[in-house]
């Protein structure tokens, strides 16, 4: 009786109205980085002049203009009022936040250097979001250039050929190699474009599945580290990744075997994330960090090597990885912001040599004819 009575008595924790609202939006939506700064930068002076976490997440829920994070935060809100942690909030919507995010909020939370943890994480969001905005720009340029050098290539061969090269077929005059490669492209786009198309997509398809496969996925990015500019830049985020995040997890105070997992799902290259997973199973074996980065000197270059071996000496291995990713960082900005300028000379050449063989398969038949005449 004693005992029922007091289950009677004892409040119930308040349901949470927003649960199923926010699931559906974190498993349908995403929610972008930019949010995640504005969330985090929030919360780290709301936390500092100490106002209470609930009382933030809420203030933070009504300022922002973003539907999904808005439901989010009402869902961790309510979890945070009933008596869980911000980190066990956040977890029910680990598709949104990531391990990186929801990991150094627990390490935070069980430190008490939550506002030093919302500051560290702040500066990592900013650096790898600004990393590949700079990566992403770069790319825009040379990315329109060849798209519209093909549109244009494709719009002239189905609308423009066809009518120039309808005087050749009708002249008995042999027609030069190149003028019948253009002929059998061009009635071949607008004969078959149909089926071009068709073909296009289903290769496209095909090796979109490939490279979401485990095995096609890894043989992808090998192939990608190789190439002969992209494989330099790729080597570089991907280390600049690495010691970022590694770094941010060490100062919230996170197992090494439990920031190897993390960064490994942080990074992007599948040769990264494996090396990184073998590296956990050696430093359980007793390895230094080190000694199990070794594998691949490839993937991780000997001074890379060296600043981890002395961080580990020292004591310091978390501002010595904080170091390396600012100068690896630095270095793939510098580079994005010549790559540019370095490609333009080569797409002009690469337009150049195309208008001129289209414009020697056409002239060619033209000399041939008028000599016959």
């Amino acid at each position: 009786m004693e005992g029922l009575r007091a289950a009677a008595v004892e409040p119930s924790k308040p349901r949470n109205p927003f649960s199923l609202i926010a699931k559906l939006r974190g498993k349908f939506a995403r929610i972008p980085v930019a949010q995640k700064l504005f969330l985090v930068q929030q919360l780290s002076i709301m936390v500092k002049t100490g106002i209470s976490l609930a009382v933030a997440l809420k203030t933070i829920a009504e300022q922002t203009g973003n539907k999904t994070l808005k439901v989010v935060l009402s869902d961790v809100q309510h979890e945070v009022e009933r008596g869980n942690t911000f980190a066990k909030g956040l977890e029910r919507h680990r598709a949104v936040f990531g391990d990186l995010f929801i990991s150094m909020i627990a390490g935070g939370e069980a430190s008490g250097k939550l506002e030093e943890v919302l500051n560290q994480l702040f500066i990592q969001l900013k650096r790898d979001h600004a990393l590949v905005a700079k990566v992403r720009g770069a790319m825009i340029y040379p990315a329109v250039i060849i798209v519209a050098m093909i549109g244009v290539a494709i719009l002239t061969m189905i609308f423009v050929i066809p009518n120039l090269l309808t005087i050749f077929e009708e002249v008995d005059v042999p027609l030069p190699l190149a003028t019948r490669i253009l002929i059998g492209i061009s009635n071949g786009l607008t004969s078959y474009g149909i089926f071009v198309v068709l073909g296009l997509a289903l290769l496209i398809t095909v090796f979109v599945r490939i490279v979401h496969l485990p095995g096609g996925r890894y043989a992808y990015h090998w192939l990608l580290l190789r190439l002969p500019v992209a494989g330099v830049i790729i080597r570089k985020i991907n280390i600049a990744r690495f010691c970022r995040t590694f770094s941010s997890l060490l100062k919230t105070d996170i197992a090494i075997i439990r920031s190897f997992e993390i960064t490994a799902d942080v990074v992007g290259n599948e040769l990264y994330r494996r090396l990184l997973r073998e590296a956990k199973e050696k430093v359980k074996r007793g390895l230094n960090i080190k000694e199990s980065l070794t594998s691949d000197m490839q993937l991780f270059p000997p001074v890379v090597l060296q600043m981890v071996a002395v961080g580990e000496e020292t004591g310091a291995l978390d501002n010595v990885l904080e170091e390396s990713a600012q100068f690896y960082e630095n270095d793939v900005d510098q580079t994005m912001t010549t790559l540019p300028s370095l490609i333009e000379p080569i797409l002009i050449v690469v337009l150049g040599l195309g208008v001129a063989g289209m414009a020697m398969a056409v002239i060619m038949p033209m000399y041939s004819i008028s000599q016959n005449i």
